[in-house]
């Protein structure tokens, strides 16, 4: 069985380690950190910061996943820059310090997983992986991808790549076509499912894109959206068939962190992880499973 899990993302008002016994005290038993300028910057991590984290995940019994998708932690005048697509190469070293940099940090945390995505194609540049021409962008992705694996090569902690609506591989037919384009450069990606997403771009049922890819499936994101519409919402406010998605996770035996992320949600996000785990239990217990 999967472990549920909470993202930090949507905590973001909080002090972590506070953060941390908010999401233990809701049930939850896994948490996705996404590293920022709040608590645990990679860049500039505090004398102790880490194994103090480390000693209150273990306190909580929580499973943990490192996300990367801090807004503004490389660039603060760029959302999400530099990422792994720029022309730049000082720009995508910078990017891949900063994914080598979270392989460390959830070695030391104990973490399974650190998960990322392409971001998108910088101005000028135009293309998706699965779509037009990509213009050499799919080959600037695979070679910073390559770098990160091979950084992790060794450790107990699996890279899983997200498709992301809006960005260059937005997708799981994106994903495929990556890891075709990759070849054996990157046999070790594992992939990273916002359930989501999948509504946004019409891949439905979620539970079947879960059968399928659940040879991959290393990390799992839990939010609603509307159809076509990339926005995470509540339970229950969006298009999303949370029971088949969560019976899809037990059916393919899944047993990774399924997180969920409302990180737009920060400014109610006690009252949202309530809500969220309130919703997740119903679901399951609507799919029979305790």
């Amino acid at each position: 069985m999967f472990r549920i899990g909470y993202n930090t993302n949507g905590l973001g008002s909080h002090r972590l380690p506070e953060a941390l016994d908010l999401i233990g005290d809701l049930g939850y038993e896994a948490v996705a950190i996404t590293p920022d300028v709040g608590g645990l910057d990679p860049f500039h991590l505090r004398q102790g910061e880490v194994a103090g984290i480390h000693a209150r995940l273990q306190d909580l019994g929580l499973a943990v996943a490192i996300e990367t998708g801090a807004r503004f932690l490389l660039d603060p005048r760029r959302k999400h820059r530099p990422s792994l697509l720029e022309a730049d190469a000082l720009g995508r070293s910078r990017r891949i310090d900063f994914y080598r940099r979270c392989v460390d940090l959830a070695t030391d945390l104990g973490a399974d997983v650190v998960s990322l995505w392409a971001g998108s194609a910088p101005e000028g540049e135009h293309g998706t992986l699965d779509g037009e021409p990509d213009h050499g962008l799919g080959d600037r992705l695979v070679e910073g991808l390559a770098q990160v694996l091979e950084h992790a090569h060794g450790a107990a902690v699996r890279v899983a790549f997200e498709p992301e609506p809006g960005m260059f591989v937005e997708r799981p037919a994106g994903f495929a076509a990556l890891l075709e384009r990759g070849g054996s450069a990157l046999d070790g990606l594992g992939l990273t499912l916002d359930v989501g997403h999948c509504v946004v771009t019409g891949d439905e049922p979620v539970s079947g894109v879960i059968e399928r890819w659940a040879p991959r499936l290393a990390h799992v994101h839990l939010a609603d959206c509307p159809r076509g519409l990339h926005q995470h919402v509540a339970f229950g406010q969006g298009d999303l068939d949370l029971e088949d998605a969560l019976g899809g996770l037990v059916s393919s035996g899944f047993t990774g962190v399924a997180a969920v992320e409302l990180s737009r949600d920060g400014h109610r996000g006690p009252d949202a992880a309530r809500e969220a785990m309130t919703s997740i239990r119903r679901a399951l217990g609507a799919s029979g499973v305790s």
